[in-house]
């Protein structure tokens, strides 16, 4: 559902439209889960720069305030996950990065590890991926639960699956 203008007026002058857009990326007039997911990467990499418990800290409170904010402007425009809330794919593309970071953590010294931009590419395009085909238990959050504990549970579910994909193409790849 495209937004109006009056309506896209109305959501600007509100600070959860603003984190439920992922600061506007989600007002991106196509494609906005992809501007979205794309958004978060940097913000990652800065998350990421800190101690390693900082991008959990991200995801735990990104999770807490998306649910509040996403629930808002859900609520304003009455339509369920609408394309204008990002701060799903925010989460979700962060928790994708947070398990293959982890990994690369525990990964033997030996084995080399591949670039940041290979890790966040790879990541990005599989957290995309499992966003779009909604693999269980995301399919049943999508289906399921409604508001923005169900537009974020939903892409929490597709990041997690996302990382764990992108952590077993590591383990074949660095076996090779």
């Amino acid at each position: 559902m495209a937004l109006t203008t009056a309506q896209r007026r109305a959501l600007l002058r509100e600070p959860a439209a603003w984190i439920a857009s992922g600061a506007g990326a989600g007002f991106f007039p196509f494609a906005p889960g992809t501007v979205g997911s794309l958004v978060a990467l940097p913000l990652y990499v800065l998350l990421a720069q800190g101690p390693a418990w900082l991008p959990w800290l991200a995801i735990a409170g990104g999770f807490a305030l998306g649910t509040w904010a996403a629930g808002r402007v859900i609520r304003r425009i009455g339509v369920e996950d609408p394309g204008v809330v990002v701060i799903d794919e925010f989460v979700g593309q962060w928790l994708t990065l947070a398990i293959v970071d982890a990994a690369l953590r525990k990964m033997p010294e030996h084995l080399a590890a591949p670039s940041t931009l290979a890790t966040l590419v790879a990541g990005f395009l599989l957290f995309r991926l499992c966003d779009i085909a909604k693999p269980w238990p995301a399919s049943w959050a999508d289906r399921a639960l409604d508001g923005g504990f169900g537009a974020m549970l939903d892409d929490l579910f597709a990041g997690a699956w996302a990382g764990v994909l992108a952590v077993a193409a590591l383990a074949v790849v660095a076996r090779i």
